[in-house]
């Protein structure tokens, strides 16, 4: 059944990605013909979609791949150090993008305002097309569901262009084209910013996003057979691949008893927090501090001084 679903997801994600490659070329080959930085820029917004949506079905062909002696995990933290690559990369352009618009915002120069306006217009509809390829799966896939809001996201810059264009058709208000084009620059910095603190954040090792450390521990702590816990660690391998390791404390040394309470544990951690990779050492320090325990180690202790 999950093969079936991964099927259709990655078909859907391969259309998107042909539409967004489409728009891609459209507006910069229409950038450079109508001399329109905005189309330019909105190129750039283009590209990091496209990147997002390579990415997105990069993590369901990598999550196929089996892991390997030399690769315990696989090969799904490769997603992160692209996503830190296309970050810096796409960082440094949307400085770039700033900076001439700067310029042609001190010193406007002419835009062909139709060609503009028609290319943009193609944009919209690739992008447009584009989410309703992505929508279906939107709703019950984390990763499909970034991707989509990449797509919708670049609409909305094309959209911006789209009036742009207009205004500068009938008016010749040709510094619109450079404001147009500073506002997606900040677009894509902050995209770019967050892409590159996400990616760093998970490179490091951080506690994943959106998920409370303390909140996990409790709720480990108020499963029934559980003391206490301790060496809690959370980590995200990659974007869709939560680790965790604990060592858990419980108040039986029975084994039958311990297997159902890590069980609860498993299942707590899947349910509510969707962590499935985990290490759990389970330890019982009143049974070790116990009568049968303290003669045994007393007994050991005889042992050693003769």
């Amino acid at each position: 059944m999950r093969s079936t679903v991964d099927r259709q997801i990655t078909g859907k994600l391969q259309i998107a990605i042909v539409l967004t490659a489409v728009t891609l070329v459209a507006e910069i080959v229409g950038g450079f013909w109508s001399n329109s930085l905005a189309l330019l820029s909105d190129a750039a917004h283009v590209f990091l979609d496209l990147f997002a949506l390579l990415l997105s079905l990069a993590a369901v062909k990598l999550a196929s791949i089996p892991p390997s002696e030399r690769h315990t995990f696989g090969f799904h933290r490769s997603e992160v150090f692209a996503s830190f690559i296309n970050g810096l990369t796409v960082f440094i352009m949307a400085v770039g993008i700033l900076y001439e618009s700067w310029h042609r915002f001190s010193a406007p120069e002419q835009v062909k305002s139709l060609p503009m306006l028609v290319v943009a217009v193609i944009g919209l509809i690739m992008n447009l097309l584009a989410a309703k390829a992505l929508h279906d799966h939107s709703h019950d896939d984390l990763n499909v569901k970034s991707a989509f809001l990449h797509v919708i996201g670049d609409a909305a810059a094309s959209v911006g262009v789209i009036v742009g264009g207009i205004i500068i058709y009938f008016t010749g208000w040709f510094v619109l084209d450079a404001l147009i084009s500073a506002a997606i620059g900040l677009l894509i910095l902050a995209g770019a910013g967050r892409l590159l603190r996400e990616s760093v954040h998970i490179l490091m090792e951080g506690t994943p996003v959106g998920l409370e450390l303390n909140d996990v521990a409790t709720a480990i702590r108020n499963i029934d057979g559980v003391k206490d816990i301790h060496h809690l660690n959370i980590w995200t391998v990659c974007s869709h691949i939560q680790s965790l390791s604990v060592h858990v404390d419980t108040i039986s040394n029975n084994e039958d008893k311990r297997g159902m309470i890590l069980y609860a544990i498993e299942h707590t951690l899947a349910e509510r927090f969707h962590i499935t990779h985990t290490t759990i050492q389970m330890e019982c320090s009143t049974c070790s501090n116990g009568p049968v325990i303290k003669e045994l180690n007393h007994q050991v202790r005889l042992v050693v001084d003769r």
